[in-house]
């Protein structure tokens, strides 16, 4: 028999969900349901996908609920029978209190960064994107506003400097996954603190994480050789920073994305955008105070691949960025 005593539902949708639920299920807490998106259409054959959630969810055994509306009175009923005493949320959506506020412990989140600090949709771009030294993961219960409730548990990262958003964003898993372990037994202990945010800020407004839109993932050549590397590698390997490149005669442009890189501080004359290219291994792009040199990119409509298959078919002497 377990000798764990709670009664957890657990909410996820994405691959960062997969391993905290999956720790405590290997921990013997007893999970008692999921909730998950429903499966949705993808792909070119329009294929219905389930969640990365319901795959692990369905081959453990577990009970799985995927509402259309989390105020269905059908789902809401369905919930209740569960009888949770504790829910957990991680990387899900914006659940209304009828949700959140029906167990007697409350619902915990498990958020990847360093609350109060990068609040949000996108914490593990824009940590990369603004280039910080350190993100984390942090356990917090659930109230009206988004990411503001008491928080459990914190655990720092490092962020070395040629580290992309995918890399953190399975530092992060690792460390949320048992994080989220130590608060559920923290919790069945009785024994946990509850710390206010706003304390923390020290008179400042916090760092926020907005949902990443196209625009969001422009390269904007004339930001500093900095800006540029760490915008590249914050939206590496998705949703991918993007540029144009434009033919210098025609004016056609192609569409690309760039997927890693290398800066280069440095003085030159040439205007942020400027193209530079052996034709054979080497495409580099000006910025106003350095190179940013390309290793992987990947033209609309083809597969990702490295610099040197590139410009074996490409004539990129021929264009500029823009």
């Amino acid at each position: 028999m377990s000798k764990h005593t709670l009664r957890i539902v657990y909410m996820g949708t994405p691959d960062f969900a997969v391993l905290p639920l999956k720790k405590l299920v290997e921990a013997g807490f007893e999970v008692v349901g999921v909730v998950t998106n429903p499966d949705k259409p993808a792909g070119r054959g329009q294929q219905l996908q389930e969640s990365a959630v319901k795959k692990y969810a369905v081959a453990a055994g577990l009970p799985v609920l995927q509402p259309e509306k989390f105020r269905d009175e059908l789902f809401l009923e369905e919930l209740r029978a569960w009888k949770a005493d504790l829910q957990l949320v991680v990387a899900f959506k914006m659940l209304p209190e009828v949700v959140w506020s029906m167990p007697p412990l409350g619902t915990v989140n498990l958020h990847a960064s360093l609350l109060p600090d990068y609040r949000g949709a996108a914490p593990i771009n824009w940590a990369v994107i603004s280039g910080e030294k350190a993100s984390g993961v942090t356990t917090f219960l659930l109230r009206h506003e988004i990411d503001t409730g008491n928080l459990i548990f914190q655990q720092r990262v490092e962020i070395p400097e040629d580290m992309t958003a995918g890399e953190l964003h399975d530092r992060l898993m690792e460390a949320g996954a048992d994080l989220l372990v130590k608060t559920v037994e923290a919790m069945e202990a009785g024994a946990y603190p509850l710390t206010e945010q706003t304390p923390l800020l020290h008179g400042r407004e916090p760092v926020h994480a907005p949902k990443i839109f196209k625009e969001d993932m422009r390269i904007k050549w004339e930001r500093s050789v900095e800006e540029v590397y760490n915008h590249i590698r914050g939206l590496s390997p998705f949703p991918a920073a993007w540029t144009e490149l434009k033919h210098r005669t025609t004016g056609e442009t192609i569409s690309l994305k760039i997927f890693r890189t290398n800066k280069e501080r440095m003085m030159h004359g040439q205007i942020p955008g400027d193209l530079q290219t052996d034709g054979k291994e080497r495409l580099a792009g000006y910025t106003p105070d350095g190179v940013i040199h390309i290793q992987e990119l990947q033209l609309a409509g083809k597969k990702r691949m490295t610099t040197g298959e590139f410009l074996r078919g490409f004539p990129a002497n021929e264009y500029v960025f823009v």
